[in-house]
């Protein structure tokens, strides 16, 4: 009699692992999915758009975890601007996609989230060292996304917003590569030292 009730289990195990399954899908490509029927844009405008859009929230939770976890004053200064930049570029990304009916996604996307959760539990001069590399990587690639789509991308709109966007985040790179430098050196004088405190300079 037992066994015809394991039959029932195991099918329902498998229903919750695929709904699971489910459940996990990448945001920005259920995003990008629902947009290559409903966009008003071409596919690579609604692409870039999708992208940034993770992008600019994981920008702005990072920010928050720089001012959190961060040992530095000016991590904790640059994860601020990090916030405020973002989340005011993300503003302008959401009304730009409502007028093209582009549909953005609401979460990180998964490349986004696992760079997310590999920062989360580290703190002090740990975070710092991984947040800054983190930060000089992302917004060399934001960069260059952002100058594709201000030259070659399709819609005006589009291309104007990228173009708007490209001088932040060239400020972004220049001031992350310069605490980024700062923070390898204290770290090492640190080490040096066999000081643990984190200098603010």
């Amino acid at each position: 009699m037992k066994k015809y009730l394991i039959i029932p289990l195991v099918l329902a195990t498998i229903c919750q692992q695929a709904c699971n399954n489910q459940q996990k899908k990448d945001s920005v490509e259920s995003a990008e999915a629902v947009n290559d029927s409903t966009a008003n844009v071409k596919e690579d405008d609604s692409e870039f758009m999708t992208k940034a859009a993770s992008g600019g929230m994981l920008e702005v939770e990072l920010g928050k975890l720089a001012q959190e976890k961060g040992a530095s004053s000016r991590v904790k200064n640059f994860g601020a601007m990090m916030v405020k930049d973002h989340t005011k570029a993300g503003d302008e990304l959401q009304v730009l996609a409502k007028t093209k009916n582009v549909t953005l996604p609401q979460t990180l996307g998964k490349d986004h989230q696992d760079m997310f959760d590999k920062l989360k539990n580290e703190k002090g001069i740990d975070f710092d060292k991984e947040y800054m590399k983190m930060m000089v990587s992302d917004h060399k690639e934001d960069i260059e996304e952002f100058n594709d789509a201000a030259k070659e991308g399709k819609d005006a709109d589009v291309k104007a917003f990228a173009s708007k966007t490209l001088p932040v985040l060239t400020m972004h790179l220049d001031s992350a590569k310069a605490i980024n430098d700062a923070v390898m050196k204290m770290t090492d004088n640190a080490v040096t030292s066999g000081s643990k405190k984190f200098p603010d300079h």
